[in-house]
């Protein structure tokens, strides 16, 4: 680890991605080097997924067993909470997320005072789109999410996601390791602990590698699953994690 030198820290959970990493990690850096320092956090990644993060000149957090994302990102919350950082952005290995669209959501958590800022698909930016099963469910997940953060969401499972200091230390206890807890279940964390949830219009890519997840079999997985998270965090009774201070 080399220590920071800035108030922002880039949150990169990744396993296996050796493939699209390297390409990835050039354009991260050659986007928010200038203000941000990157973490890539190798969710016990059996390639070289590590070794490749670490040729790149960035930060590794390199985990001995998979976690899942939301384990992944509860590592990097709690690294960024003992280093110091304002606001850590969650950006997917796998190159979806562009990172000139971090200025925006730093941007939108200034003007809007907002704790946790989503990057939205499905805000009037870009051509991203979803259909079938999984398009259903997931506008009912954002109908039942907006009333729940008092706030209108259109994009309640993007895994691009701002949070500041106070968001920082109550994930850094509370993130949900669950299937879809770091999206889903988080921002019911995040919403019964008191911080202000916003969204941010943002342009999704294709990945830059992998298979994507659009068959039906699927899609109908991802539609039990993310109802069955939504109702985990619904009935689970709030924590005395204290951010107030924070």
């Amino acid at each position: 680890m080399s220590p920071s030198h800035h108030n922002v820290l880039v949150i990169m959970p990744a396993w296996n991605e050796a493939a699209v990493i390297a390409g990835v990690l050039q354009e991260v850096t050659g986007s928010v080097g200038a203000f941000a320092d990157v973490l890539v956090v190798s969710d016990g990644s059996t390639d070289a997924t590590a070794q490749i993060a670490r040729g790149a000149g960035v930060m590794v957090l390199d985990l001995p067993i998979n976690l899942g994302v939301g384990g992944a990102m509860r590592a990097g919350y709690l690294y960024a909470r003992r280093m110091g950082y304002e606001y850590t952005v969650q950006l997917d290995a796998d190159g979806q997320h562009d990172p000139a669209e971090i200025q925006s959501l730093l941007e939108c958590a200034r003007r809007e005072s907002a704790d946790v800022v989503i990057g939205a698909r499905f805000a009037g930016k870009g051509e991203y789109a979803v259909h079938g099963p999984r398009q259903w469910a997931m506008k009912m997940l954002s109908f039942i999410l907006s009333h729940v953060c008092g706030t209108r969401l259109t994009d309640t499972t993007s895994g691009f996601k701002l949070a500041n200091r106070r968001a920082i230390e109550l994930f850094s206890y509370e993130y949900p390791a669950e299937y879809l807890g770091d999206t889903v279940e988080a921002l019911v964390v995040a919403a019964r602990h008191g911080l202000r949830v916003r969204q941010q219009p943002v342009a999704m890519r294709a990945r830059a590698g992998g298979e994507p997840s659009h068959s039906p079999l699927k899609a109908a997985r991802f539609l039990v699953r993310a109802f069955l998270a939504l109702g985990v965090a619904l009935t689970r009774p709030k924590t005395s994690v204290d951010v107030t201070q924070s």
